[in-house]
């Protein structure tokens, strides 16, 4: 399927939420969408390995780190172990490291930042709770749409 958020929001907007947060991309994959699965955690990578080295189905990861630049939750390593399992795409109000390498990655990454700091791997943190941030919530299930102009949320997979 390709579309562009901007045209979505033009057709779909009564249904539509636009996350206001400014991503940066940071995967090979900058046009990607999915069915939400979410993870909320601090600092903590261990849920998001764990998550994302099971399978995906097309599924897009939505973390909220909390806003976090203190440590980085996705690294190459786990970045590669997603798209083998088969997500779609990852985004993460937090940071990210190892940028060089999730740019050759055929994944969909966004995230606030980078830094090389490594995570705590403490599993701490929920799985498949509705999270918030920009002004949009996401909630397992709904669907997530991303290109270079943002993030757009929907109950339902849109034709």
């Amino acid at each position: 399927m390709s579309f562009l958020t901007a045209d979505l929001i033009d057709r779909h907007g009564d249904v539509l939420a636009s996350c206001e947060t400014q991503f940066r991309q940071y995967g090979g994959r900058k046009l990607f969408h999915g069915p939400v699965r979410t993870i909320r955690t601090r600092e903590d990578n261990a849920l998001i390995k764990k998550l994302l080295g099971e399978p995906g189905s097309g599924a897009v990861l939505v973390v909220d780190g909390g806003g976090s630049l203190r440590t980085a939750l996705l690294g190459d390593m786990i970045a590669t172990s997603a798209l083998e399992h088969g997500w779609a795409g990852v985004i993460l109000h937090g940071a990210v490291r190892d940028t060089m390498a999730l740019g050759r990655i055929d994944l969909g990454i966004k995230a606030l930042g980078s830094n090389p700091r490594k995570s705590a791997k403490a599993m701490t943190g929920a799985v498949d709770v509705p999270v918030t941030f920009g002004g949009a919530t996401f909630t397992p299930g709904h669907w997530v749409y991303s290109d270079d102009d943002g993030l757009v949320v929907s109950p339902r997979q849109l034709p």
